[in-house]
């Protein structure tokens, strides 16, 4: 004979309140229905604000002349069009360079912050410490203004991928360090009991778990190293934005320019947060 669930409010509650798993539930309370409909109110006001200031957006820009199709005519000229992809072309070639250094450039300066050797945990430590607290854009016009002083001349390309990939890389330590925390001491333990030293443990059973429960935020990671490679308009370097910037002021198209080239931004990075969201759930 097959047994009804109850229907009521407090019966419904309390089975949402079963469903929780207990990490969520040390994270936050589940929100009662007071506070579900002061978040609805919320929302609702939020995005009601959200709307007025788009169309207020419009409007302004309706009354200026911005939204006539002869200045938008011309972004569907495939030259425009080419010129636009081979600065997005930069700017992935960019991401994709600055994260393959800063990656396992990160995974070495977690590895060094954890060792026992107190020099090499000193020399990580400080320089994680440094570069998370310089800005990224002092470090570039360091790489542009700073090492031409020297006698040191690098590419343009490089003045650009070097300062992402030292801010980067302390950042992505700080990450793999965390993840390595959070694992079970057991783990360690594991190890030691197989005949591993620290080190060895440390690269073969706790850095690919400690890999595996921060993917997210690696990902998350690597759509700040795209927003980052916008900054090479500093060092003259063509990606995205400096193109849609040569682009606007050579065409008397700056808003448009800029409002295409965030809709480009935008769609990429939904589409790495979309692959961020199908490594968590797997």
């Amino acid at each position: 004979m097959t047994t009804l669930l109850p229907t009521t409010p407090r019966a419904r509650l309390v089975r949402r309140l079963e469903s929780v798993g207990s990490a969520d539930a040390a994270l936050f309370d589940v929100p009662g229905p007071r506070a579900r409909r002061r978040i609805a109110i919320a929302t609702v006001i939020s995005l009601l604000l959200m709307a007025a200031a788009v169309g207020y957006a419009g409007h302004q820009f309706a009354a200026h002349g911005q939204l006539a199709a002869d200045k938008w005519k011309l972004f569907t000229e495939w030259p425009v069009i080419r010129y636009l992809l081979h600065g997005l072309r930069a700017t992935v070639v960019v991401t994709l360079v600055s994260g393959a250094i800063a990656v396992p450039l990160g995974a070495l300066l977690a590895l060094g912050r954890l060792a026992r050797n107190a020099p090499l945990r000193l020399a990580s430590s400080l320089y994680v410490e440094v570069l998370r607290a310089v800005p990224l854009l002092l470090l570039v016009y360091a790489c542009l203004l700073g090492l031409p002083t020297t006698g040191i001349r690098i590419p343009l390309f490089w003045q650009l991928v070097i300062p992402i990939v030292l801010c980067n890389s302390a950042v992505l330590a700080e990450i793999f360090r965390s993840g390595v925390r959070a694992l079970p001491a057991g783990q360690s333990e594991a190890a030691h009991a197989l005949g591993l030293s620290y080190g060895q443990g440390l690269r073969l059973v706790i850095l690919p778990q400690a890999v595996r429960i921060t993917l997210p935020a690696l990902v998350s990671q690597v759509i700040r190293l795209l927003k980052d490679s916008t900054l090479g308009y500093v060092v003259s370097y063509l990606e995205l934005l400096n193109s849609a910037k040569v682009l606007g002021e050579f065409n008397h198209t700056v808003v448009q320019a800029y409002l295409v080239v965030a809709l480009i931004f935008v769609l990429v990075n939904t589409a790495l947060a979309g692959v961020a969201r199908r490594l968590e759930s797997h």
